[in-house]
């Protein structure tokens, strides 16, 4: 049996409904269009194996979802139960406002903010040499770029997230620092600066791809309109794109701050493992995830306060990276543009 369009449906999909209305060829010709739908009707077996299927679907798809929740809902638990050992010997106050890092001392301190100023400070230099190139870059794939070039810049660019970050810190520390020390006669061997430029171009891709895409999805009207007023691209871009699409850049930027503060291997390698407070971006110094690093590869017994000081750190750093998270969904409720 065939429907209106000529187009015959799957096998156990339409039955039917006997009767005189469907006796002959005549007759069904003669059918108003009403009384041929009423007359067919899907097979009870098909709606009871669509309904099968999409149950299946539906559980699936939910514990895909809930998997993510679980693994973070896991990793907090981890890290709020063995920090609370930790805090259990250690007050907050000295965790938060000492100033020295030396947990495997005979008279250990345990001042944070030695790792956090290493983590800050090679996280700003990624930050100054990212977000101008990453939006120099979004505004010209955006507004200057035709799609045939496009197409080949943004793929080439996206590459680099691909590196592995151990090249990326042998780099910095073995080709890099070296061609820097001619220019810089102070630079150390293992310092901030180069680490912190290296992990600029790292999370460029990031910060292109999410701004490019915000940028893109400013209406064109737009930009319409401010070449209608004498607009050239360049202050449409600045005046009437970045504008419209400032939730999504700024959320950019928020991502690749994120990134930045969770590196590990770079700052490992190349900015040093002595914890010190790092005024001076010349010099090396321990950031928290390098010292994580470090501490992994040791021979702590396990369940000391030394190896308790991996978890504070890791709830340290947790905690800088949800803030950066709550911070970007923040402004992209703000800012948002609706179109």
């Amino acid at each position: 049996m065939r429907t209106e369009g000529g187009i015959e449906p799957p096998s156990g999909f339409l039955r039917v409904t006997p009767g005189n209305d469907m006796s002959t060829a005549e007759d069904s010709v003669a059918l108003a269009p009403t009384a041929t739908l009423q007359s067919v009707r899907p097979d009870p077996s098909f709606l009871r194996r669509r309904r099968i299927v999409a149950f299946i679907m539906q559980a699936v798809l939910f514990l895909a979802a809930a998997l993510s929740v679980l693994v973070t809902v896991g990793i907090v638990y981890v890290l709020v139960s063995e920090s609370a050992k930790f805090f259990a010997h250690v007050s907050i106050f000295d965790f938060l406002f000492d100033t020295e890092w030396t947990p495997v001392f005979e008279n250990p301190r345990f001042g944070i903010i030695t790792l956090v100023s290493g983590t800050v400070v090679s996280s700003l230099i990624a930050l100054l040499v990212a977000i101008p190139l990453g939006t120099i870059l979004s505004i010209y794939l955006s507004e200057y770029a035709n799609s045939r070039l496009r197409e080949i810049v943004k793929p080439c660019l996206e590459l680099l997230a691909g590196i592995p970050t151990v090249a990326f810190g042998y780099f910095a520390l073995l080709f890099l620092t070296p061609i820097f020390q001619i220019f810089i006669p102070g630079l150390s061997g293992f310092n901030l600066l180069v680490p912190g430029i290296v992990m600029g171009v790292m999370i460029l891709p990031y910060i292109v791809s999410v701004s490019e895409d915000a940028m893109r999805a400013v209406p064109a009207n737009l930009r319409e309109g401010a070449y209608a007023l004498g607009f050239t691209k360049l202050q449409t871009a600045t005046r009437v794109i970045i504008p419209g699409a400032f939730s999504g850049v700024t959320a950019a930027y928020i991502l690749g701050m994120s990134r930045a503060v969770g590196e590990t291997m770079v700052v490992a390698i190349a900015a040093g493992q002595q914890a010190r407070i790092a005024y001076n971006p010349l010099e090396g110094a321990a950031t928290i995830t390098a010292y994580i690093v470090q501490m992994s590869l040791g021979d702590l017994p396990h369940g000391s306060l030394a190896y308790l000081t991996i978890f504070a750190a890791g709830l340290t750093l947790f905690l800088m990276t949800f803030t950066f998270n709550i911070v970007a969904f923040w402004l992209r409720r703000k800012y948002r543009e609706v179109y």
